[in-house]
C-alpha cells in the first residue's frame, strides 16, 4: 500500500543564501504568483520568505470565490484578466486547481439595490465582462432552493448574474504556484520571519530574518493583513487598517446549489463545495484587530440571514468556523507598485476581501514591473500616490459584502 502514496516533496528545500536579486515577503498566492511569473521572465534569483507555512495567511483563510463583476472600469479590467488567467491555470501549471465556473448571483432586495446592479451590469458589459440583471423567474430556474416568496422581511427582487464567476480550491492554487516557481529555481523558505529591512540612500539594500541576513536590491511586500507591520520597517505608514473576516462551513449535503449567492443587503454569501459543504461568510468585523478568533455574534447573525435565503438549511449543522485578517484601504482598492522615493521597495497590498481573486493578475503584473522597471497600465491606477492626488478608485459598491 505504501507504493500508492507520493514520497517526493512538492517543492525543493534549499539553503537560505546571503544574497538574492529579489526577495518576496509573503508566501501566499500573491507572493508565489509573482515569483512564478518572474521565473517565466527569466528572473530566477528570487527568494520567497514566509514566517509560517505556505498559504497560512489570507490565502488559506478565504472562501475562494472568483469573479470580475466590479464597479469601476479600472477594477473590472483588472479582475477580468485575473479570471482569464485562472481559467488557464491548471493547464499552465500542470496541477488541477479545481476551478468551477458555476456562476455568481448578487441579489437585490430593494429598489436602490437594483439601481446599483444596473450600473454595475452596464460597466461590466462595456468592459467586455459577461454580466446582466435578471429577475425572479430566472433566478428561480437557476437556484430553486432560494426563497423567492414574499414571506422574508427583504424579498428578493432581482440579481446581477455573472456566469464566469465561481469557486476554486484555494490551497491547490498556492501549491500549484509554489511548484511552478520551484521549477524555475526560485528559493521558497517557509518558517522564515522577516525582522527588519535595510535602507541606504533612498533604496533597499537588504532584509534581516530569523535565519540570517540577505542582501538584495528589490523587496516586495505581499503580506496582506500584516503589510503595515512590514511597511514600518522602512519608515512607511500605509493608509490601511486590518480587520478580521469570518466564515464557517456546514456538514456535507447532497448537491443543491451550483451558483455562488451573495446578498449585499443581508451581508451574507453562500456557495457549496464539491464535497457538499456550504461555505458561508459575511462582512468584515466592524473593528480593527489582528485577532483570528471566531465569535458567536458573527455566527448567529450570519446563520440568521442565511436562513432568510435558504430556509431548507434550518436543521443543518455547522462543522467549523474560522477567521482571517484583511488589509482595508479607504477606497476598497489595492495599493500596487514601487514606493516613490524608496527604490526597490514594492507594494502588493490593500486587498481587503478581494485578494485571492486577484492572485494571478497581481503576480503577473508585479513581476512585469520588477523585471522591466516599467509600471503596467493595468495597475497604474492603484499607485500609492493616488491618495495624495485625490484620484481614488472607489470599489465599495462592489464590496458591500466581503466575498
Amino acid at each position: 500500500m505504501l507504493g500508492l502514496f507520493r514520497t517526493e516533496r512538492m517543492w525543493t528545500k534549499r539553503p537560505l543564501r546571503g544574497r538574492y536579486d529579489v526577495v518576496i515577503i509573503g508566501g501566499g498566492v500573491h507572493g508565489l504568483a509573482t515569483a512564478y511569473y518572474l521565473g517565466e521572465r527569466g528572473v530566477r534569483d528570487v527568494a520567497v520568505l514566509e514566517r509560517s507555512y505556505l498559504g497560512a495567511g489570507a490565502s488559506g483563510r478565504n472562501t475562494a470565490i472568483i469573479r470580475a463583476n466590479y464597479r469601476t472600469p479600472e477594477g473590472v479590467d483588472f479582475y477580468h484578466e485575473s479570471v482569464r488567467l485562472y481559467e488557464e491555470l491548471s493547464a499552465r501549471l500542470g496541477y488541477n486547481v479545481l476551478f468551477s465556473q458555476q456562476g455568481h448571483l448578487t441579489l437585490a432586495h430593494t429598489d436602490s439595490a437594483i439601481g446599483g446592479l444596473r450600473v454595475r451590469a452596464e460597466v461590466n458589459q462595456l468592459c467586455g465582462v459577461e454580466s446582466r440583471v435578471i429577475w425572479p423567474d430566472e433566478i428561480r430556474r437557476l437556484v430553486p432552493a432560494l426563497d423567492l416568496s414574499g414571506r422574508p422581511r427583504y424579498p428578493i427582487l432581482a440579481a446581477l448574474y455573472h456566469p464566469p464567476g465561481g469557486i476554486i480550491r484555494h490551497d491547490a492554487v498556492v501549491w500549484a504556484y509554489a511548484r511552478g516557481a520551484d521549477r524555475f529555481g526560485v528559493h521558497i523558505h517557509p518558517f522564515t520571519e522577516v525582522t527588519g529591512i535595510d535602507v541606504a540612500e533612498g533604496r533597499v539594500t537588504g532584509v534581516r530574518t530569523t535565519r540570517g541576513e540577505i542582501q538584495t536590491g528589490a523587496v516586495l511586500n505581499a503580506t496582506a493583513g500584516y503589510c503595515s507591520t512590514i511597511a514600518t520597517m522602512v519608515g512607511l505608514r500605509l493608509p490601511i487598517t486590518t480587520h478580521p473576516l469570518q466564515a464557517f462551513v456546514t456538514e456535507p449535503l447532497k448537491p443543491f446549489l451550483d451558483k455562488v449567492i451573495v446578498s449585499a443587503n443581508l451581508h451574507v454569501y453562500v456557495s457549496q463545495t464539491p464535497r457538499g459543504e456550504c461555505v458561508i461568510g459575511s462582512e468584515i468585523d466592524p473593528y480593527a484587530s489582528y485577532s483570528l478568533r471566531s465569535t458567536l455574534p458573527f455566527l448567529e447573525a450570519t446563520a440568521h440571514h442565511t436562513l432568510e435565503l435558504f430556509p431548507c438549511l434550518t436543521h443543518v449543522r455547522v462543522l467549523r468556523q474560522w477567521a482571517g485578517v484583511c488589509d482595508m484601504t479607504p477606497d476598497y482598492s489595492p495599493i500596487m507598485g514601487e514606493v516613490p522615493g524608496l527604490r526597490g521597495f514594492y507594494l502588493d497590498v490593500g486587498w481587503g476581501t478581494y485578494g485571492f481573486k486577484a492572485g494571478p493578475v497581481s503576480g503577473r503584473r508585479m513581476a512585469e514591473l520588477i523585471a522591466t522597471g516599467k509600471t503596467p497600465d493595468l495597475i497604474k491606477s492603484f499607485a500609492i500616490t493616488r491618495f495624495q492626488e485625490d484620484r481614488l478608485v472607489g470599489e465599495k459598491a462592489a464590496a458591500a459584502v466581503s466575498h
